[in-house]
């Protein structure tokens, strides 16, 4: 009896631990014993299962409340929360990678695919991880745990996008410092061909432009017709990106990067420093700073527009851009690119919008945030890729060439574009400056956030990693620029071609798909029961 007593006992799981103080006696008394030494067992054994479920329930309430009871930062400001997801949003994505791929599909054709995939794809996905980051108050890792434990991988996945997709983004951020350095020289190093870097093929636009206007310009009528009959002709802009800041050559490739340009590390160190000091102390640090990096690109975007209207082939440039190729629809890769242009833009699946909301007040209106910043989002990159098209009609114009040839395909093409069109405006080196520090402002937006979701995200993990922020971020930090360092070698463009086309194009695409299905058919049926 003893025996049948004490395997009831312990295998009797199927009742509300809660309910068991008040049900004890009634328990006992249901079950016809007459042994004293049974009652006892029975008893003891039921007071043991209250105690451990207590004793785990408050291991539970201890885990949740970890970070809680460690006062979480916010914002200092609502509008810094917001300043710092437009930033993001309107970063390097928008100026730099948006017009090189409206280039690659067809101009137009792009701007079709774009639309659609930004406001049936692109904000409800950028909407529901602002509301995660928020009612949860976690990272990434701890947040997708909560949401759907069967799929908390999708948190480390989308932290993991986000840390090798820095691998090359702040170096694309460090090719803008380098402009900079050039830009203060009574001459602009890329806007003429009198350079030891330059090639027999190299022309001056600038000198092209005055030659049209006035032809007792110092280029001969001569040489104006040789011109216009190579196809063979290099712009000063062209060969100062690969040939100065790179030094191209036919053995360079994936398998040989050649050697450190130390020119190029150190500017890449540069900008981490300023990704350190301005992120060591957290949100309200970076929150202050982004005020001036996400409002300065506009006012010398604009300017650049204004300018850009008055130059000849400018509407050939602008009909190219709005103009679309439907045949080009009918290619899924254009879709494909359309839609990793969404997400490098918006930022879904990186982390970093998790990240940032986490930080806000629990009933702050982030559907309003939401809408204001895919907006913005669209009109910026809409505009700089107008920009572009209008340089590019006019540089077809005076190289007679077609727009196809007048510039390369790849990430390069901002960096060939612009830096063409500020030479020939008056006072060059001023706007040269703006110019570049408004990209390398757009891309430290960006680059903070990115930091920013991996930051937050394994302190959310394991706190220990909050109480050391400083020592974190410099590790970070530090281990960025050992990695960044063949990217910076002779044939380092390579590479970061390489890692922009396949780094996070089709995981990123992934990760947010599992994000889907953990929210509409996991968390979502629970909801609904």
């Amino acid at each position: 009896m003893n025996q049948e007593i004490r395997n009831i006992s312990m295998q009797s799981t199927d009742f509300k631990l809660d309910s068991i103080p008040l049900a004890i006696s009634q328990t006992l008394s249901s079950i016809n014993i007459n042994n004293e030494e049974d009652k006892k067992i029975i008893q003891n054994d039921t007071m043991g299962k209250i105690d451990s479920s207590k004793m785990i329930e408050n291991i539970n309430d201890d885990d949740e409340k970890t970070i809680d009871q460690e006062k979480r930062e916010t914002w200092s400001k609502k509008f810094d929360f917001l300043m710092s997801v437009i930033g993001f949003s309107v970063d390097l994505a928008s100026i730099w990678r948006f017009p090189y791929l409206c280039f690659k599909n067809g101009g137009g054709a792009f701007l079709i695919p774009y639309t659609i995939m930004l406001f049936l794809l692109g904000l409800p996905l950028f909407f529901m991880e602002l509301a995660l980051g928020q009612y949860y108050k976690r990272g990434a890792i701890t947040c997708w745990k909560k949401v759907c434990p069967l799929l908390s991988g999708v948190g480390y996945a989308v932290v993991l996008i986000a840390f090798y997709t820095d691998f090359f983004y702040n170096v694309v951020i460090s090719w803008g410092l380098y402009y900079l350095f050039g830009s203060f020289s009574s001459r602009l190093p890329w806007g003429n061909c009198e350079n030891s870097w330059n090639s027999e093929n190299c022309y001056e636009i600038s000198s092209i432009l005055k030659h049209n206007i006035n032809m007792t310009s110092s280029i001969s009528s001569n040489q104006s017709v040789n011109f216009k009959n190579s196809s063979s002709m290099i712009s000063s802009s062209e060969e100062y990106f690969f040939n100065r800041m790179y030094r191209f050559a036919e053995n360079l490739g994936m398998d040989n990067f050649g050697n450190i340009l130390w020119e190029n590390a150190g500017c890449l160190l540069l900008i981490y420093v300023i990704c350190y000091f301005s992120m060591w102390k957290g949100v309200q640090t970076s929150g202050k700073v982004v005020w001036f990096t996400a409002l300065a690109p506009y006012v010398v975007l604009i300017i650049l527009a204004i300018r850009a209207l008055f130059l000849t082939g400018s509407r050939e440039g602008l009909k190219y851009y709005l103009t679309p190729d439907m045949a080009l629809l009918k290619d899924p890769l254009v879709w494909m690119d359309a839609a990793s242009q969404v997400f490098f833009s918006l930022g879904p699946g990186f982390g970093v919008l998790l990240a940032f909301s986490s930080y806000n007040p629990f009933n702050n209106n982030i559907y309003k945030d939401a809408i204001i910043t895919v907006i913005i989002n669209y009109l910026s990159s809409f505009v700089s890729g107008a920009v572009i098209f209008m340089y590019l009609g006019y540089m077809s114009q005076v190289s007679n060439k077609s727009i196809q040839e007048v510039a390369k395909e790849g990430s390069s093409l901002v960096f060939i574009v612009y830096p063409e069109a500020i030479s020939i405006l008056p006072v060059p080196q001023f706007w040269s400056v703006i110019f570049f520090l408004m990209l390398i402002t757009l891309g430290l937006d960006s680059s903070f956030g990115g930091s920013e979701a991996i930051i937050t995200a394994l302190s959310d993990e394991y706190p220990i990693l909050r109480k050391r922020r400083e020592i974190f971020v410099g590790f970070l930090f530090g281990f960025y620029m050992i990695i960044g360092l063949p990217s910076c070698t002779e044939g380092g463009y390579f590479l970061v071609e390489f890692l922009n086309n396949y780094s996070a194009v089709y995981s990123i695409m992934f990760a947010v798909l599992i994000e889907n299905i953990a929210i509409a058919w996991l968390y979502g049926s629970k909801l609904n029961e």
